[in-house]
């Protein structure tokens, strides 16, 4: 009798430990990090760069740069360099303890002027702020053919805020 209780305990201990234990060897999905968009991420000191994406014009040069950016510490100016040969360069201030969205319809645009890349690929964008090390990112480069996108498309007037090279060209009086 006591055999017969022993093996009814060991086997109903085996059923509940083949179908639970699957978390004790297995991964859970819900604690991995991922970009639940079509944008990416990535971290440069306090400031967390969230979203990021190129959104190319018509003509094929010129894009909406797309992001969000968190941070967790003191006010920074963010650069934002893209392009090869004369990197165009971007400074975006970054309140302290707040989050900043640019390129969005409801947002100030940032135009990223002759960008090599065709929609559907990606291309680096490299950013940085003050000392911190900066993180390269590889962005993907979309078009307005998706509906969600289609506002965002960057076109004539000039944008608010262009890329410029590094050096920051002289002012020239008006009228001249």
């Amino acid at each position: 009798m006591k055999a017969r209780l022993i093996a009814s305990v060991v086997l109903a201990a085996t059923v509940v430990l083949g179908t639970s234990a699957c978390n004790l060897v297995a991964p859970q999905a819900t604690t991995k990090n991922y970009d639940p968009s079509d944008g990416v991420s990535g971290r440069v000191g306090d400031l967390k760069i969230r979203n990021a994406l190129i959104i190319m014009g018509e003509e094929g040069t010129d894009g909406n740069l797309i992001a969000s950016v968190t941070n967790g510490g003191s006010a920074q100016s963010l650069d934002i360099q893209f392009g090869e040969g004369e990197d165009g360069t971007v400074t975006v201030k970054v309140p302290e303890e707040s989050t900043v969205s640019f390129g969005t319809a409801e947002d100030e645009p940032i135009l990223l002027a002759g960008v090599d890349a065709l929609p559907g690929s990606l291309t680096t964008v490299f950013f940085q702020y003050g000392d911190e090390t900066g993180v390269e990112i590889l962005v993907p480069v979309l078009d307005g053919s998706l509906p969600e996108y289609s506002d965002l498309v960057p076109s004539p007037p000039v944008p608010i805020r262009s890329a410029s090279p590094t050096s920051t060209p002289e002012a020239t009086p008006e009228g001249e």
